[in-house]
């Protein structure tokens, strides 16, 4: 098995234990539609698609495990970590890319490492794209605009 598709049975194995069928399905929903955007906006910039998409896919875990957002970009870096040490996918450079993308997403007014950067657009377009009738996030606005200029939309 591919060391992606077996985070996501891992992941999903997580997300199952929710006992809140609406919240499970929105946590299912965004994890997966950001790793879909994730692989392929790293594609476009020449990063690697299948971290990008494992950044994604544990990005918001720690949040949807507790409940809790208070710093969870922080704390769902060191899950992320425990985690790809347990399951022994990553090597040490690749999980501390993971890991940082994870632990600095949430910041999107700043500009970080190039997979950072791909995680916090990958998170921008879903917030953006997923429901067209909401209206998009102050924070979020350039970085949205960026992306559309980007992608030619």
């Amino acid at each position: 098995m591919g060391r992606l598709k077996e985070l996501r049975k891992y992941v999903d194995s997580e997300l199952n234990k929710m006992e809140d069928a609406d919240k499970r399905n929105s946590a299912i929903v965004h994890l997966y539609g950001v790793s879909l955007a994730a692989t392929m906006i790293a594609k476009k910039r020449g990063l690697d698609p299948e971290i990008a998409s494992m950044a994604a896919m544990l990005h918001d875990l720690h949040a949807y495990k507790t409940g809790f957002y208070d710093d969870h970009a922080h704390k769902g870096a060191e899950l992320a970590r425990e985690i790809l040490g347990e399951l022994k996918l990553t090597n040490e450079a690749e999980t501390e890319m993971i890991c940082s993308a994870i632990y600095h997403h949430d910041d999107k007014h700043v500009t970080d490492d190039p997979m950072d950067e791909v995680l916090k657009d990958a998170d921008v377009i879903h917030h953006c794209m997923n429901d067209l009738s909401k209206p998009i996030k102050e924070k979020e606005q350039a970085r949205f605009d960026r992306l559309c200029a980007e992608f030619g939309m």
